[in-house]
């Protein structure tokens, strides 16, 4: 399986995706991302990856009538209930590395927690780079590493002696670019010069030990690997695995950090 068929997911994961981990994960980071880029009246933005569209939808708030913000995505599910939610962006089916624009279209590109994704990061950050208007703004952001993130560092471990090291591995894949001098690397390697990598502290929050790995396995490639037997075994071991972070409203909250990358083209 390659990674792009890895990660594509159904309708239904999208869903998933939309009610469940965006309020709880990604919903927290579209601000800190949308002002690292300066997101402003007027701007036409580019979001790379866009999913389901949560920060897409920020930029559309901040545009206002006059700006303009476009969501990409591989992903034709992401893109299906991304276009249900907000018809006012324009969705666009379309590979990272090949991004179907001209040349110095966008005021504002941004990709929030996909370039972990991308099988080919480098071509990817230069065909950003290629569709940002002089004077533009680049904000990409990832996860930091996997041991800022403690509780996807013991499910990860769970994971792999009740459901497999793929199941374990799918887990990982969001922090594979958790070193700072690796990210870094890649942007000097797209020749995207004075990218600056600063680390944000945040956190995430399920109603439920129960309800996080529901979530993580319904929500992600996961949803195929995983028979109902394992996502039971997973469950009941991560329920004492992760009580440390259960707090009195029977919620767990986890730390989990992320770096945001920007940079300004002259």
């Amino acid at each position: 399986m390659t990674e792009p068929e890895r990660w594509q997911v159904s309708t239904e994961a999208a869903e998933v995706y939309e009610s469940c981990f965006v309020p709880a994960i990604f919903g927290a980071w579209v601000g800190p991302v949308a002002d690292a880029a300066a997101i402003g009246p007027g701007d036409r933005v580019l979001d790379v990856g866009c999913g389901t569209g949560v920060l897409a939808r920020e930029a559309l708030r901040r545009v206002g009538r006059e700006g303009h913000v476009v969501g990409l995505d591989l992903n034709e599910g992401m893109l299906a209930v991304g276009a249900r939610t907000e018809p006012g962006i324009e969705w666009r089916h379309g590979d990272a590395a090949a991004l179907p624009f001209e040349d110095a279209s966008f005021d504002v590109v941004v990709s929030q927690f996909a370039i972990m994704y991308l099988p080919e990061r480098v071509n990817s950050l230069r065909e950003m780079w290629r569709t940002l208007a002089p004077e533009g703004r680049l904000a990409i952001a990832a996860w930091a590493p996997l041991d800022h993130a403690r509780g996807y560092e013991i499910l990860v471990d769970v994971a792999a002696r009740r459901c497999g090291r793929e199941a374990a591995d799918v887990l990982a894949a969001p922090f594979v670019l958790g070193d700072r001098a690796e990210l870094a690397g890649l942007f000097d390697d797209s020749g995207i010069s004075g990218a600056r990598v600063t680390l944000h502290e945040g956190s995430i929050r399920f109603p439920s030990v129960e309800e996080f790995i529901r979530i993580e396995v319904k929500g992600s490639p996961l949803a195929e690997m995983v028979s109902d037997e394992a996502m039971e075994a997973l469950a009941a071991e991560s329920e004492s695995a992760l009580a440390e972070f259960v707090v009195p409203s029977g919620e767990i909250v986890m730390p989990m950090d992320a770096h945001i990358v920007t940079a300004s083209k002259a």
